[in-house]
């Protein structure tokens, strides 16, 4: 059991990854505040309940993702907006590799990403509908475990399997055609291969 006295100590410091996260949740700014202070709120009511050594970051996700659903599910609208933020840990920017020794050690992969911009990899995250963009956002933005996924959304972990696979499919489909639009592919925009 947790003391509810510790709780701005040890969950505060993850205020502004879950901030992050709501905003890919809800595209706004305004709604992506309430969320964080309505989960906060939850989690310190609820605090006693946790369990102290467990993880508290995926607890707080849960009840986060939980608190965008119940909003957003049950008002059935989606916001208007469609502007992830300030994104700049996207796992398809991550680089390893100095600027010395980069062009020499470029590979195909990293040729083809350079090619895309912010927006675009934005633009295809965003157009993946709920159900697999919230996976897709949790696994390889945020770098949850199949296991956290599952307890935070409250799906089984194949459900989590399926949708990952599925919302990466439907992310790799959207980024080759933005690919293909500006000639990385090697094959023509309109081409069915």
């Amino acid at each position: 059991m947790a003391d509810q006295a510790n709780f701005e100590a040890d969950a505060m410091q993850f205020a502004q990854q879950l901030y992050t996260a709501a905003m890919r949740m809800t595209r706004n700014p305004a709604d992506a505040e309430d969320i964080v202070q309505e989960t906060f709120l939850k989690a310190y009511r609820a605090y006693e309940t946790f369990t102290a050594g467990t993880n508290l970051k995926a607890w707080l996700y849960r009840i986060l993702t939980n608190t965008y659903i119940n909003r957003y599910r049950k008002l059935a609208r989606r916001p208007q907006e469609v502007d992830l933020g300030e994104v700049e840990d996207l796992y398809l920017y991550r680089r390893v590799s100095t600027d010395g020794t980069r062009e020499a050690s470029r590979s195909a992969e990293d040729e083809v990403l350079s090619g895309f911009v912010d927006s675009d990899v934005k633009q295809a995250i965003e157009a993946l509908p709920e159900h697999f963009r919230l996976p897709v956002l949790l696994a390889d933005v945020e770098g949850f475990s199949y296991k956290e996924i599952s307890d935070i959304m409250d799906v089984p972990i194949g459900t989590v399997m399926s949708r990952l696979h599925r919302g990466r499919k439907a992310l790799q489909k959207a980024l080759w055609e933005f690919a293909s639009g500006r000639g990385l592919t090697g094959q023509p925009e309109d081409s069915d291969e």
